[in-house]
């Protein structure tokens, strides 16, 4: 067994997207920063409707999946489908765009806060083109476990052998399976609690933390992840953290990596750029959702 260490660190940067939502991004913040077959990372977060008001207006993706994880606020998706699917707090939404999707995402609150994340997690080019379809998953149907030692997880994707006892997120847990095999754990730790999960050895994994600090590595290697930024993590079985002297919150996302070319323009990520112009001509052509 072997524990993995903390690699380098994505820091998040201020930006604006949607029609002009604030939020920082630290994977996918620069061209080719990615952890494969993670391609983003944003974390939204304002108790000032001017931050979030205008929202994500009907926009078009194709080629990946976007997660979309609120602890708080209410956001509402509509797409060109006719599907409707309102996020309140702790809610997920798991969307295949594939072949295509035009979608709208918009805040229905004019105060208060609006916060949580959009992870965009690449496809294998066999299932770029294949139908989209959508998941909402309320909070009520994911796992939250107590840790012994203080603190606490909740299991959004994947399986974890916990404290001799198996663990399944509503998504890719005990049922259908998704490819990549993402594991999507939101930890929770007070101050000074250490925690060690597994981790499949053959998947590339990152922390985000979006409260506190927490300490990463081996106690020969041990190196502090700060707040708000993503940590890569080393090759291993598994990941020691321990939370800082004001606690942590952080995201643990791991998965099996594609190992296939990444071409990228905007809300499209193919494999080649013949296949991103196919994209751009499908979508100004009304093809692109036509699936």
């Amino acid at each position: 067994m072997s524990t993995r260490t903390l690699l380098h660190v994505i820091e998040s940067m201020p930006t604006s997207d949607g029609a002009g939502v604030k939020l920082r991004r630290s994977l996918g913040s620069q061209r080719g920063l990615h952890v494969d077959p993670f391609l983003m990372l944003d974390e939204f977060y304002s108790d000032n409707p001017n931050d979030y008001i205008a929202g994500f207006p009907a926009h078009p993706h194709r080629g990946f999946e976007t997660v979309t994880y609120m602890l708080d606020g209410h956001m509402r998706h509509e797409d060109h489908m006719g599907n409707r699917g309102d996020l309140g707090p702790g809610d997920v939404q798991w969307m295949t765009a594939a072949h295509g999707i035009i979608h709208s995402e918009m805040p229905q609150q004019t105060e208060g806060r609006l916060r949580g994340f959009q992870l965009w997690l690449n496809l294998p080019s066999s299932e770029k083109m294949k139908p989209a379809q959508y998941r909402d998953i309320p909070s009520r149907e994911i796992p939250a476990v107590a840790l012994t030692q203080g603190g606490e997880i909740r299991l959004i994707a994947g399986r974890l052998d916990f404290d001799g006892r198996a663990l399944n997120g509503p998504v890719n847990g005990a049922g259908a399976k998704i490819s990549t095999e993402p594991l999507f754990v939101d930890v929770h730790l007070p101050a000074g609690t250490e925690f060690t999960l597994p981790i499949e050895a053959s998947h590339n994994a990152f922390l985000y933390t979006y409260e506190g600090s927490v300490e990463v590595g081996p106690a020969e290697d041990v190196k502090r992840l700060m707040h708000r930024a993503a940590g890569v993590l080393s090759a291993g079985d598994r990941v020691r953290m321990r939370a800082g002297e004001e606690g942590a919150r952080f995201l643990l996302l791991a998965a099996k990596p594609l190992r296939e070319p990444v071409v990228q323009y905007g809300p499209f990520v193919m494999n080649t750029r013949e296949e991103i112009e196919q994209a751009l001509a499908d979508y100004r052509d009304g093809r692109l959702a036509a699936a």
